[in-house]
C-alpha cells in the first residue's frame, strides 16, 4: 500500500501483516532484522504500529516500483543494464551475509527501483523470511516461499545456507535475460523435480544475443551444492559484471533516464527481447506462493531415490 506520512509529506510504502496469519514474534523478529540494516540496496524501515487486525510497518517508498516493471516500461534492456542492476542486489546480499543475515525470499517481486540523481538503485525488500544464521546453524526453512526461486536444500527441507540467496539470484539472472523461468514445469512438484535434478538449458529462442559469459555467470550460481556456489562477495568481482564507465555520449545525463552504457567485451550489445516478460510479471500475480514443504518433500525424496 502506498500512503503519505502528514508529518513530512513523504510518500511511504505500508507493509499491512494479518495478525491471523502470523504469530506477534515473527513479525517482531522482521522488525528486529530491520531496525538494525542500513544499506543504499535494501529499504529501510521507517516506522510500525498496529491496529486491531494487523501489525503495519512504514517502509520508504521506491518510486520506480519492482523490478520487472520497471525493466519492461523503460525498454532498451542490455546486458551492460543487467550487470548494473545485479551488482546493487550483490551489494545488498553480500552487506546482509556480512551479518549473517540470509534472505530466503529473493524473487523479483521483491526487487524495487528507486531513482537517485542520474541512475537507478535497484534495492531488495521484503524481510519476512530472513533469518540470522549463527553458527553452527541448522535452521531448516519452515515454508517453500516461492518453489521456482527457491535453492533445492529449501525444497528438499535441508538446512540453508546463505548461498541459499544466490541460487535464487541465478533464477532472478536467468529471468531477466530471457523472460523464462529455468525451472518451471506443469505442477509444482515437477517444478521443484527440476530444480533438484538442476534440469535447465539455455533455449537459442530465449537466450538470443546474451553473451556466453552470462550464461557463464547464470551456471556459476545455479550449482546444487550450497558450499559450490561463490559467496556475494566473490560474485562482485566476476568479470561480467565489472562497471563499464559511461559513453561519452552520455556526459550530460537525463536524471529520468537509465545510463546508457558503453560496450564491453565482456557482453553482448544487442538489446534483449523483454516482451515475454510481460506474460511472466502477469503469471506470477495470480499465482500464491506459500506452500508447506512437507507436502512435497516425500514426494521429492522418493522420485530422486528411484533415479539413483
Amino acid at each position: 500500500h502506498r500512503e503519505t506520512c502528514i508529518w513530512s509529506k513523504r510518500t511511504v510504502a505500508a507493509k499491512h501483516v494479518n495478525k491471523k496469519l502470523l504469530r506477534r514474534e515473527q513479525v517482531l523478529q522482521e522488525i528486529r532484522l530491520l531496525q538494525n540494516l542500513d544499506h543504499p540496496n535494501l529499504v529501510k524501515l521507517l516506522d510500525t504500529y498496529e491496529t486491531a487486525s494487523s501489525y503495519v510497518l512504514v517502509l520508504e517508498m521506491a518510486d520506480q516500483g519492482r523490478f520487472l516493471d520497471y525493466i519492461v516500461s523503460w525498454g532498451n534492456l542490455t546486458e551492460e543494464k543487467v550487470a548494473l542492476y545485479l551488482r546493487d542486489i550483490l551489494e545488498a546480499l553480500h552487506y546482509l551475509h556480512s551479518w549473517r543475515i540470509a534472505h530466503l525470499d529473493l524473487k523479483p517481486e521483491n526487487i524495487v527501483v528507486e531513482h537517485a540523481s542520474s541512475q537507478p538503485v535497484i534495492k531488495l525488500t521484503d524481510f519476512g523470511d530472513a533469518v540470522q544464521l549463527n553458527p553452527p546453524s541448522s535452521y531448516i526453512h519452515p515454508l517453500l516461499g516461492s518453489p521456482e526461486f527457491s535453492a533445492p536444500e529449501l525444497i528438499l527441507g535441508q538446512p540453508v545456507s546463505l548461498t541459499s540467496d544466490l541460487w535464487s539470484l541465478g533464477v532472478v539472472t536467468y529471468v531477466v535475460l530471457s523472460g523464462a523461468s529455468p525451472f518451471l514445469d506443469e505442477s509444482l512438484e515437477e517444478t521443484c523435480l527440476n530444480i533438484c535434478r538442476l534440469d535447465f538449458s539455455f533455449p537459442e529462442d530465449y537466450f538470443q544475443g546474451v553473451s556466453p559469459a552470462a550464461r557463464d555467470f547464470i551456471c556459476l550460481l545455479l550449482r546444487g551444492e550450497p558450499e559450490r556456489r561463490p559467496p556475494a562477495a566473490s560474485c562482485l568481482e566476476e568479470p561480467w559484471l565489472q562497471p563499464r564507465s559511461l559513453s561519452s555520449s552520455d556526459s550530460t545525463l537525463n536524471p529520468t533516464q537509465p545510463p546508457a552504457l558503453s560496450p564491453s567485451r565482456n557482453h553482448c550489445g544487442a538489446h534483449l527481447d523483454t516482451s515475454r516478460l510481460i506474460s511472466f510479471i502477469e503469471r506470477r500475480k495470480h499465482q500464491n506462493d506459500a506452500r508447506p514443504i512437507g507436502t512435497i518433500k516425500a514426494f521429492l525424496h522418493s522420485r530422486l531415490l528411484s533415479q539413483t
